[in-house]
């Protein structure tokens, strides 16, 4: 087995990116970029493990998708790398970022090929035109533009990143520490993908998917005197509300569900669960935000929504409408892509006997269309 590690880091937050989405996450035909990564490396070279630095609020989510090793990431780089060392065993560690979605197979080999030549080998690209810095001109021969990946010596990584000081990139913080540097060429492709327009840059890269994804909802609460009752995200006029540990609004718990299980992301007990007090008596409505939010970042838009609502009790004709419109500015979909039905059991069971009141959802996804984002026309 080779004694080689791959590190891919993408813990950030793509601020730079300016969408409303994360550049990790956005879909190359079916495959998150992080995941499309990770085969273009597998493609290319053997390694005992393969670990994934990411966002701890994504992470169990990226579980579902392949068996890598996942890390929590830090504020900076350096502290998401040093993260990712700390489960590294090999002689060596390929490190490289997930926003280098391009790189070549012939730059991996030249790495491991050159590995023992020094602590840390690294990829580069000359410069071309004329150089001016501080009203002097610089020999453009004598500069050369860092890439990742890197291949360091564990050893020699480990050490270097023991430091308060922050490094850019490996081969700094090696070269700081006193080690040696090996440069091998690098490849104009393989450009970083840090502002949307970098896309037009990076040839590998098709657009996504057009399928579009279902799930489906169900929740049900019994009546509770004495407590305000919240449906559809709007308040209800009646002296009773729902015995549950958040306000219990069963319609926007099932859309949660149905826009989770579109998502293939579990179900709103193991994101909101029923015995953590951050939870109790809370707002419905802010935690379908924050599912709406983790949708977007995993790079996924909401197509339309369809709510049925289940009572003998309360009477709901003339809440529908607000309860489309709370939805619709929540979700930001249309109000006419959300719909909302109510009906009755004819009184038969707990529903019809006025104990309680069920609801349930489907909800319909798509990948967010990066390739028609403004700044890739």
């Amino acid at each position: 087995m080779p004694d080689l590690t791959l590190v891919l880091l993408g813990a950030g937050n793509s601020t730079r990116f300016n969408q409303d989405f994360k550049k990790q996450w956005m879909r190359i035909k079916d495959d998150p970029l992080w995941l499309f990564v990770a085969k273009r490396f597998q493609s290319f070279a053997k390694f005992q493990k393969i670990i994934i630095v990411a966002n701890k609020k994504e992470i169990e989510y990226m579980k579902n998708f392949a068996s890598y090793e996942f890390v929590e990431g830090g504020k900076e780089r350096q502290l998401s790398l040093k993260n990712a060392l700390s489960k590294v065993d090999t002689k060596y560690t390929l490190v490289s970022d997930i926003a280098r979605a391009c790189v070549q197979k012939r730059v991996v080999e030249d790495l491991i090929a050159n590995k023992d030549k020094a602590d840390v080998v690294v990829p580069y690209i000359s410069v071309n035109d004329t150089v001016h810095y501080r009203n002097d001109f610089l020999n453009r021969d004598d500069i050369k533009l860092i890439q990742t990946p890197q291949l360091s010596k564990t050893k020699a990584l480990k050490k270097a990143l023991n430091s308060d000081e922050i490094f850019t990139d490996d081969s700094t913080a090696i070269l700081k520490s006193g080690g040696k540097v090996h440069y091998i060429k690098g490849d104009k492709d393989a450009a970083k993908l840090t502002y949307i327009d970098d896309i037009r840059k990076l040839p590998c890269l098709q657009p996504p998917s057009l399928e579009t994804f279902v799930g489906f909802g169900y929740d049900v609460h019994p009546f509770e005197e004495q407590k305000d009752m919240y449906l559809g995200g709007v308040k209800i006029d009646v002296p009773y509300g729902f015995k549950a540990h958040s306000d219990g609004d069963v319609a926007l718990h099932a859309l949660i569900d149905a826009l989770l299980g579109a998502a293939g992301a579990g179900d709103i007990g193991e994101l909101f669960p029923d015995n953590d007090n951050r939870y109790k008596n809370i707002d419905s409505k802010l935690l379908l935000e924050e599912v709406c939010n983790f949708l977007k970042n995993v790079g996924y838009q909401i197509v339309n929504l369809d709510i049925t609502i289940i009572a003998q009790k309360p009477k709901l004709s003339n809440y529908k409408q607000k309860m489309r419109r709370a939805i619709s500015q929540i979700t930001k979909i249309p109000p006419s892509r959300v719909n909302i039905k109510a009906t009755t059991t004819e009184k038969l069971g707990f529903i019809g006997k006025e104990e309680g009141v069920a609801s349930k959802a489907i909800a319909s996804l798509k990948y967010i269309n990066w390739a028609y984002s403004e700044g890739t026309k």
